[in-house]
């Protein structure tokens, strides 16, 4: 689709680095931050990305380059979706429309892509801890007032290693300056106490206005010095005495606060800024933006224009690809519907997410049995062992999590489910390759990182009827953690909601007869499977059986026996990294049982996955149709 607003950027299009944009007027800002958002609307409605988040951001990326002296200094952003304008201001601008494009940029900071991109950025919350790391390296080799920033939103200051970075900052000699983007949103409405925390600070901003004013004052008469952190500390508490407020949280934790300040308006954003960058020691500057800010639909709802995918920019109707009558539903719906449903028949079910409830579909739940579902914020690791506490006490938990968030509560399985083999089970959304999202994003990691752990059984559903019954297989009796994976997207079953009934744990099925080769699949990745064997079987008369595993642990050690008695050549198709997965444990097995049968395995390669569209990073990885028959062909005649 073309737009049909008109580009108007002249500030904009002479900007090809940060040094042109300190040349600007601080009163020319104003209308660049203006143009930058006619930039992304245009840009984004025919070439999707995250929207409402950098579009609040406009102004905090323009401050910052205009005020710090980038790339010397260090901006360090936390995720990255709110780091759009930093990418076009930083010399992408001409290259924006690749963005999230096979061979284009990221949709998230990556200093293989710029040396503007100080730290890599996919997941929350690092970013303090990485920029403080920054901050040391740089004073250990003698750099002198280089400044370090790290930009953190007010969901992700609440994880829990955000809050581990603060505390080894007020401990080290550093200049850390953290910019808090307040938008009062997460990818949802954020939940916990500390985003209620932030509503009184924000409740009652003469204090800490007045404060940085005679702050500022003082130091222009000299009577307060940066060398006297002491005295600094001091006064800011004479302050607070003096108007009888109670202590900052973050000056509990030695960290120098400013705000809350409009974050929306640049001209006294830059001031506040050049004011506060020589401070020494760890300070944090508390700003209020608007998610959305700039275009009224994601203003009014910026959950949905979180990632809106295509969307007409001048009426703002987000445009819906057109599928086949009647459509088949995302994986995610069926969880999120499957779970209700469960629930409502079970008063012991209950349902956990961390901070992704639109995006697990939990919100299914949490609207109707919200005393029994759980968004815990940005908090993954609490989200398992939470689960666990609840299984310990007879609850049945279901902890829906992406599957590359997952990775960051690795422990917790272990250690607080696996050990106890509680029946926590895990609802890994997002599994395999997910396209534009990329590298940071991609869920190929889980069947093989799992695979290791003792008590857990591992499912893979291929459509979304299996996915129902994999659930249900779990509530059904006590067998322990119970991870089920599937893919982000919609799936195959317009006609999904079939009468729901147990599987057996560790049996895979045959799906076609065959002889001489046998694929084997798990999870969606039998589609293409499906697809490749069709094909072989219509063009080339070879007849290729077929299997489901279904369970990658335990394995279906009897269908195993069968293909390694029967079959010269075993193919194994997985979404997944090809290191520790299916293909390793088919390998294991035939290994241990002295089989002669050729062993070819088909997966994920051992290298990350860039960003590009799902069927050409399945080509890029060697996991699609096309593949899959051509391995067929060239092992028809093989004995």
């Amino acid at each position: 689709m073309e737009s049909n607003l008109n580009s108007n950027t002249p500030l904009l299009d002479g900007i090809e680095s940060p040094a042109d944009l300190r040349r600007l007027a601080p009163t020319e800002l104003p209308e660049l931050c203006a143009e930058l958002r006619r930039f992304m609307i245009e840009q984004l409605a025919v070439n999707p990305g995250h929207f409402a988040s950098s579009m609040g951001a406009v102004e905090i990326a323009v401050a910052l380059h205009y005020v710090f002296d980038t790339p010397r200094d260090r901006i360090v952003w936390d995720v990255g979706h709110q780091a759009y304008a930093h990418k076009i201001l930083t010399g992408r601008r001409e290259a924006f429309s690749t963005l999230r494009k096979r061979g284009g940029i990221s949709g998230f900071p990556n200093p293989a892509e710029s040396p503007y991109d100080a730290f890599i950025a996919g997941h929350a919350s690092s970013s303090i801890s990485a920029a403080l790391g920054i901050a040391l390296a740089s004073a250990i080799k003698g750099e002198k007032r280089r400044n370090v920033i790290a930009v953190i939103g007010d969901a992700s200051i609440a994880g829990g290693l955000a809050f581990e970075g603060l505390n080894n900052a007020a401990q080290s000699r550093n200049n850390l300056l953290i910019i808090l983007n307040d938008n009062d949103m997460a990818i949802d409405e954020p939940t916990g106490s500390l985003n209620r925390y932030m509503t009184r600070i924000n409740t009652s901003p003469g204090y800490n206005a007045l404060r940085y004013s005679v702050y500022n004052s003082l130091k222009r008469l000299h009577l307060i010095n940066e060398r006297q952190r002491g005295k600094v500390l001091r006064f800011n508490n004479s302050l607070k005495s003096l108007l009888g407020n109670h202590q900052n949280i973050f000056e509990g934790l030695n960290v120098r606060y400013f705000g809350p300040f409009d974050g929306n308006d640049v001209t006294k954003l830059c001031k506040i800024l050049d004011d506060i960058k020589d401070m020494d020691g760890p300070r944090i500057l508390h700003v209020r933006t608007r998610k959305g800010k700039g275009y009224a639909p994601a203003e009014a709802d910026p959950t949905t224009w979180h990632a809106p995918g295509m969307f007409d920019p001048a009426t703002g109707q987000i445009l819906k690809r057109d599928y086949p009558t009647p459509q088949p539903p995302k994986y995610q719906d069926v969880a999120g519907q499957t779970l209700t449903e469960l629930a409502a028949a079970d008063d012991r079910i209950v349902g956990i997410t961390a901070a992704m409830a639109t995006g697990t579909s939990l919100t299914f739940m949490l609207e109707r049995f919200p005393e029994r579902a759980f968004d815990v914020g940005i908090s993954e690791g609490h989200a398992v062992t939470f689960a666990a506490g609840l299984a310990r006490e007879g609850m049945r938990p279901y902890c829906c999590i992406y599957s590359t968030f997952l990775q960051r509560a690795y422990d917790n399985i272990i250690h607080d489910v696996a050990l106890q083999r509680l029946p926590v089970t895990f609802c890994i959304d997002r599994g395999g390759l997910v396209g534009a999202d990329g590298a940071t994003h991609q869920g190929v990691f889980d069947l093989a990182y799992l695979r290791l752990i003792p008590n857990m059984i591992i499912a893979a559903p291929s459509d979304e009827p299996m996915l129902r019954n994999l659930m249900y297989t779990s509530s059904s009796a006590d067998y322990g953690p119970f991870a089920i994976r599937y893919p982000r997207g919609r799936g195959v079953t317009p006609d999904w909601r079939t009468e729901l009934r147990a599987l057996p744990i560790g049996k895979g099925v045959k799906v076609a007869d065959g002889s001489g080769i046998a694929v084997l699949s798990i999870g969606t990745a039998l589609h293409d499977a499906a697809a490749a064997i069709e094909r072989a079987r219509a063009t080339d008369g070879i007849s290729t059986a077929l299997y489901d595993m279904i369970f990658l642990k335990p394995i279906d050690e009897e269908l195993l026996r069968e293909v390694a008695q029967s079959y010269h050549t075993i193919i194994t198709v997985e979404d997944g990294t090809v290191n520790g997965g299916l293909g390793s444990a088919v390998a294991e097995w035939l290994t241990g049982h002295h089989s002669p049968a050729r062993l070819i395995s088909l997966g994920v390669p051992d290298r990350f996955i860039a960003h590009a569209k799902v069927n050409e990073q399945k080509a890029e990885c060697g996991i699609d149709a096309d593949t899959i028959y051509n391995t067929i062909i060239a092992n028809s005649n093989k004995q």
